[in-house]
């Protein structure tokens, strides 16, 4: 009987408003290129698992200085890379791409995607409890508060408390501690195969793979759902 869920926070219950891909499409056209938004989404999941790969190798935030720098400046590569921009052929652009991306990170803000806060109501009115993993190093008290959802959740783990990223599975062991379940009582829901599927399932969890803008549909070893408002089903 399943008495928990537990969710991904970034692109699973939140985004980043404005959306990233609009972000990348207004900055490239400083730049001169026209790309639109639609086209920048495949290629920002395509460098988020990149980048979530070399974060399961060795934690990005426990890096040094000069290898955060590196990491970051390959996740936006691959970003331009995936739009069709040959970096090779503009050398300077990479380095203005940054920069610019930098300046105006300062706008963004999270924004909880329409069907979170009728699925965190529902799981609570059918019992269970709402758990959020996140590998954030934040506390997420005020964000949950500010964004209307500190009452439908019953409990949080960020990896900076932690100090272990998913997939390791510390964070998933004390999730499970501090809503009293245990494995084949809790559900986890996540948009990175990668993190989120093999984490959950290496502690005994049962994963969903939340593939909101179908750029997963070469997984095929678990479930793939495209919102949250169809997770009601795994519950009948």
């Amino acid at each position: 009987m399943i008495k928990a869920v537990f969710f991904d926070w970034f692109n699973t219950l939140a985004r980043y408003e404005p959306a990233r891909e609009l972000t990348a499409s207004n900055v490239l056209r400083e730049f001169g290129f026209n790309i639109s938004a639609e086209q920048f989404r495949p290629a920002i999941a395509a460098a988020d698992k990149s980048w979530f790969e070399e974060n399961t190798r060795s934690p990005v935030r426990k890096r040094s200085s000069d290898e955060q720098k590196k990491v970051y400046a390959r996740y936006q590569q691959t970003v331009l890379a995936e739009a069709g921009i040959d970096v090779g052929s503009y050398p300077e652009l990479l380095g203005k791409v940054m920069a610019r991306m930098q300046s105006v990170s300062s706008d963004l803000r999270f924004v909880l995607f329409d069907d979170v806060i009728p699925t965190l109501r529902l799981m609570k009115e059918r019992g269970l409890k709402n758990g959020i993993l996140t590998n954030l190093d934040q506390d997420m008290t005020p964000l949950l508060s500010g964004l209307g959802i500190a009452a439908y959740v019953d409990l949080y783990v960020t990896s900076g408390e932690i100090g272990a990223d998913k997939p390791a599975a510390p964070i998933f062991l004390e999730a499970m501690k501090r809503a009293s379940v245990s494995p084949s009582e809790v559900i986890h829901v996540g948009d990175q195969y990668g993190v989120d599927v093999i984490g959950a399932r290496a502690v005994g969890i049962t994963p969903l793979l939340l593939d909101r803008f179908n750029t997963s549909e070469s997984v095929t070893d678990c479930p793939r759902i495209r919102s949250l408002t169809e997770l009601v089903k795994y519950f009948n």
